[in-house]
């Protein structure tokens, strides 16, 4: 504890999780009953799974998580960017039922443009490349030292994410998800391009971002295990992740399949 810094309030994260989290509880309890008796109220576990990428996001943004990633750690800023990149984006879209999804998404504002970015090969072209800029040495400095451009980088991976996530996890029918086959290979693709910065993470033997200096040998790491243990986390940690959902879609997939082909049996033996 004696190394950890002191307690700091960031009034930007309350501000802005706290309007999201209002905003989400607004939509649909304030907001919906307004909207036309068709809307379904959101389940349980939809608000379950909203609250919990939120409730992620809030943590890895505050005290002391935070303030250790941008000062100390780079292995804690790996953590920090997986969170906002793999766990709550997904989360959070799936907490929008598909009644909710659809009004958002399909807003004439909003439609034309999210369709196009969110395209398979254009969120997975702007997801990758922004994984690999903004793990750039001259980046990861520039987001220490300036608050402004701290801010745009996460907004900008956060973002990113929503649009690489959405041909997986979309509820909207404006946005539809991609077939299941295609999601597998989606899913594979998306779990190698982030192993390029992971392994030079992992296998340098010089630290690359001079910008925290030595500032981990006061929890008892040199920079460079610092940084192997950060890339370690992004290559087997991403990878592992990316392959559980591709086991659990393969699965559930290969479910539907086998109970379409028991349906059509049993309508070939109807006299």
């Amino acid at each position: 504890m004696e190394h950890l810094p002191a307690f700091h309030l960031h009034g930007d994260v309350v501000l802005i999780l706290g309007t999201i989290g209002l905003g989400f509880w607004w939509l649909q309890v304030r907001m919906r009953p307004h909207l036309g008796s068709s809307l379904v109220a959101s389940t349980r576990t939809q608000w379950t799974s909203f609250y919990a990428g939120l409730g992620l996001l809030w943590i890895v943004s505050s005290w002391p998580f935070h303030d250790l990633a941008e000062t100390s750690l780079y292995w804690v800023h790996m953590v920090d960017h997986m969170v906002i990149t793999l766990f709550a984006p997904p989360l959070m879209i799936l907490g929008l039922n598909r009644q909710l999804a659809d009004r958002l998404f399909g807003h004439p504002w909003v439609r034309p443009w999210l369709k196009r970015l969110a395209h398979p090969v254009t969120a997975f072209a702007i997801f990758n490349l922004g994984m690999v800029a903004t793990h750039w040495p001259e980046a990861v400095a520039l987001s220490l030292r300036n608050e402004l451009a701290h801010f745009l980088i996460h907004a900008f991976l956060f973002g990113s994410a929503v649009l690489m996530w959405l041909p997986v996890v979309s509820p909207a029918t404006v946005i539809p998800r991609i077939a299941p086959p295609m999601q597998l290979v989606y899913l594979f693709l998306n779990s190698i391009l982030p192993t390029i910065p992971a392994s030079f993470l992992t296998f340098s033997s010089v630290p690359i971002y001079p910008a925290y200096g030595d500032a981990s040998l006061a929890f008892g790491l040199t920079a460079v295990a610092d940084q192997t243990i950060a890339g370690l986390i992004m290559k087997i940690g991403g990878t592992v992740y990316f392959w559980i959902l591709m086991a659990v879609i393969w699965f559930r997939w290969a479910s539907e399949e086998k109970r379409w082909d028991q349906i059509e049996e049993e309508l070939r033996t109807v006299p």
